[in-house]
Parts: C-alpha cells; structure tokens; sequence
C-alpha cells in the first residue's frame, strides 16, 4: 500500500501515530468493572520475539532497486493481555496491546541500509483451541533508516524508495502460537512491514517486506489472567448524525517542491450494533489547492481550474469500537473526480479518539481522527481532524 503518490504530511504522520499509541492508554477510559480482580500483580505482562526472514517485493515499475536475496530482522514486543477489567476489553474478547521495537536487515547495505521501527500494537485474537491460537497483530510507528537518497557525500542515487531518514513504519503480524505452559508460548507465522516518508521527501516508493516468523513468548507471572465475565447488557442500536472535518497537507512531483493543503467534509449517519460496532453510510467531499495550483501555473482546463479541484463520493463502512478508540474502515465511490483522477472507487482507513462518547445529550460524540485514503495498494494521502455525533 505505498507508491509515490503516498502523501500524508509529517503531522498527519505524527498524528497517525499517536492516535495509535492510545490504544495502550486511552482505551483504559472504558467503564470499569465491579468484578473483583483475583489476579495477582503483573499478570498478562510478558514479552514475545520474533525472528524475521523475508523478502523485498517489487510493486510497482517505478521501484528499480536492486532485490536482496534475502532480509532477516528480529522483533520484540513488550506486552499487556487484557482480561476484562473494562467493558471494551470483555466484548472485544481479551486482546493484548504493547509496544515493539523492530531492527531490519534489508540484505544489501550500500543501497537500502538497515531500519529501526518502534511501533504500539493490539494484538486480536481469531481462533483459539485449546493450547492453539491464531492471532492477528496491527502496529504503526516511526522507522529510522540508516542509508537513504542522497546526491551529496554518501552518494546513495539507487535508493529510489526512500528519501529521509524518519518513516512512517508499518507491521503486520499473524501466526498460530503454542502455549507450552502458562509462561511459554511457541510461535510461527507470518509478516508485512512497509515504510515509507509520506512524500514529505522525495524520492518516496516506500519499502515493503513480506515473509515468515519464528518466535517465543514469556509471561513471568501467567499468561492467562483469570479473566473477568460479566453479563453486560447491550447498548441501544442508536441513529447518530456525524460529521467529520479534516485537512491534508500534499507534495508537489518535484523534489523539495511545496507542500498544498487538502481540505476535507464528510457527513454521515451511523447505527450502533452489536453494542461495539458503527455501521455508516453518507458523503465524502475534498477540495485538492494542490490540482488548482497544476492548472493555474501550466494554464490548463483555464476558468475550470476551481471545478477541477473537488471530488465526492457516497461512502458506506463500519467503525470498531474500543472503549474511547475507534478504528474504522471505509469504501467510497466518486460522484464527481478532479483533473487527473481515473480511480472510481477508494477505500479509507481512520483511527479516532472520544474525549466525548455519551448515551445522553445534545452532542453525544466528539472525536479527534487521522485517517489514510488510498486506491487500492496506492496510497493517495493522510488527514487529522475532528468530528461530532448529534
């Protein structure tokens, strides 16, 4: 999901990592429990390593770096399993969340250099029998890589891919694990992991790694918390009205070009289901400065270059929620495209935090949000903003 069109600022990233990292603290704000806790002191704290093997994967023509026959990596990550003490953790059914630090060998040095991720995470749980469980792993941080584009001393002009120091980094993990006891766990599986600048600094395809992993997990104390179960009574399937304001802050084609901010309505209806779950439907809306200042400096499509500059879209998704944390995921489909638009669909991913979630009252809602849009594995830009729910 990268190519040089991948053009979120260096705030939106900063913000996209952030509101990642609150899932270890902000989701804490979910309504406690009136169970008593028999769990003894750091219980469902441990740590899990991976070891990575994998490889580079061309993805798109543009990307003409050198492919190394192999890149190894390792993985640790410090983590937390939840049992239940509040509402999101027993109907989310006890995720693990944590922070990871990953090191990545690429395989050839003189070219893509070695990388350094620190990301938060939340581990969910897919299918569990017995000593077996599938889980799955999404994090995102930042990455710093130690060779990068450069025409001045290091000359590194193959290094096509990326072109700052500091990335946006991205890991996704899956694999069944073993517990041997309640201390040890045994695990295998898989992994994709890309970075990327954000088009902030050109030049910007972005790196991706995808392979296998071999790792181990350690709990001194349990890797099973008794968990907490109570008989939680549904939240009403309630009709919302939302809207959503977020801006975007894009790069010109030229390296070292200016950056053109991205302004962005969104309003919709949602419907509550299952107690932790949005369903919504309505109409997304941008006007790109960075199209009008295209036309009006080349002088083309002249006296439509404002008219050229907007998209809409009918967009229908679904938002997980999280205690005060919501993860959402949405399709849309143009009503209306700009100048030099083909796509007719795109899909958007958001993370937004609820200093402000209500049953009762004028505003119900009130969140911050990053969110990603792209098309497809090309990605287009990032966004922060705000939003209401009346």
């Amino acid at each position: 999901m990268t190519s040089n069109t991948y053009r979120y600022s260096t705030t939106s990233r900063r913000m996209m990592v952030a509101a990642v990292a609150v899932l270890l603290f902000c989701c804490s704000r979910g309504r406690a429990q009136v169970s008593t806790n028999d769990n003894e002191p750091w219980a469902g704290v441990g740590i899990e390593t991976h070891l990575l093997a994998g490889k580079v994967f061309k993805h798109e023509e543009k990307f003409t770096l050198p492919i190394p026959k192999l890149t190894t990596g390792i993985d640790v990550n410090l983590i937390v399993h939840t049992y239940g003490r509040k509402v999101w953790e027993q109907r989310r059914h006890y995720p693990r969340v944590g922070v990871a630090m990953t090191g990545i060998n690429y395989g050839i040095d003189s070219v893509y250099g070695k990388v350094v991720g620190l990301y938060p995470n939340i581990t969910f749980p897919i299918v569990s029998r017995g000593r077996v469980e599938w889980t799955l792993r999404a994090g995102n941080g930042i990455g710093f890589v130690t060779r990068k584009f450069s025409r001045a001393e290091p000359v590194n002009t193959v290094n096509v891919a990326i072109g700052s120091s500091l990335n946006d980094f991205i890991m996704f993990i899956t694999d069944f694990s073993y517990r041997i006891d309640n201390h040890w766990n045994i695990r295998a599986g898989g992994f994709i992991t890309h970075i990327s600048n954000g088009s902030v600094r050109k030049p910007n395809l972005g790196v991706n790694v995808t392979g296998i992993t071999a790792g181990v997990s350690y709990f001194p104390v349990t890797s099973r918390p008794h968990r907490i179960a109570d008989s939680l009574k549904p939240l009403p399937s309630r009709y919302l009205f939302q809207a959503r304001y977020g801006m975007s802050m894009v790069s010109s084609n030229t390296p070292g070009g200016p950056l053109y901010p991205v302004y962005i309505g969104t309003a919709y209806i949602s419907r509550r289901w299952r107690s932790h779950n949005k369903v919504f439907v309505g109409i997304d809306y941008s006007y790109h400065t960075n199209l009008f200042a295209l036309m009006r400096d080349n002088r083309l499509e002249t006296g439509h270059e404002k008219q050229l500059s907007f998209k809409s879209a009918i967009i229908v998704g679904n938002e997980f929620m999280m205690g005060h944390v919501g993860i959402s995921f949405q399709a849309g489909i143009y009503l209306n495209k700009s100048y030099l638009h083909k796509e007719d669909v795109y899909e958007k991913a958001s993370i937004a935090y609820y200093p402000v979630l209500k049953e009762h009252g004028p505003i119900k809602e009130f969140f911050i949000f990053t969110s990603l849009k792209a098309h497809l594995n090309v990605a287009e830009m990032g966004a922060l903003g705000i939003g209401i729910g009346l």
